[in-house]
């Protein structure tokens, strides 16, 4: 935090939770029981506060967004600490719609690996970078394989590991003669009508 408040780079980093910080919303998290034990449901309350560690670890206080939560009969409280202020960042939003976005990189990241984005095995960076660069551009190619022509089937929203083992990783027999290439697939295949629908999506 010190390095990026020295370097004018803004941050949100989680914080993990302990009893001060918890005390500190206490209110909010007796509030949000409340609002659980009536309706049943999740319900969260977001509060902000200038906070500062009592070890010294922390040079200055700092703004701390609290989300005080409950779910399934128990507390769930969560913190982040950031340079960006308020009102240009509201404590709501600057954790829903800032810093959970970062989960969602995350699962992006995940989703790469299964395309070999771990295989950096070679002796030089640069052939570690290029392998990369390969993964990347399979990503980039699946993503709009699944965008565009995905619509309407079960795998719309499947991850890329499984559109790549159901719908790209089919035993077929190649035939090349003068004019042409003929591909044919496994009589077996069970997501025939899938596939044929994918392959109109595309061809639209």
């Amino acid at each position: 935090m010190k390095w990026c408040e020295e370097n004018a780079v803004d941050y949100v980093f989680g914080m993990a939770r302990n009893k001060r910080l918890q005390r500190v919303i206490g209110q909010q998290l007796h509030a949000a029981r409340q609002q659980w034990e009536q309706s049943q449901q999740p319900a969260r309350i977001f509060t902000a506060f200038d906070y500062q560690t009592k070890s010294g670890s922390w040079a200055r206080a700092r703004r701390v967004v609290a989300k005080a939560e409950h779910i399934a009969g128990k507390s769930n409280p969560r913190f982040v600490v950031t340079s960006l202020p308020d009102p240009a960042w509201p404590a709501q939003p600057l954790y829903e719609t800032l810093y959970c976005a970062r989960g969602d990189m995350e699962n992006r990241i995940k989703e790469q690996l299964c395309l070999f984005a771990e295989r950096v095995s070679t002796e030089s960076l640069r052939g570690n970078q290029l392998r990369l660069h390969f993964s990347a551009i399979a990503y980039v190619l699946v993503v709009g394989l699944r965008r565009l022509g995905l619509q309407g089937t079960e795998w719309a929203e499947a991850q890329v590991s499984t559109i790549r083992t159901r719908l790209l990783k089919i035993g077929a027999q190649i035939r090349v003669s003068v004019r042409r290439l003929t591909l044919s697939l496994a009589s077996s295949y069970p997501w025939q009508s899938q596939f044929a629908l994918v392959w109109a999506n595309l061809r639209r």
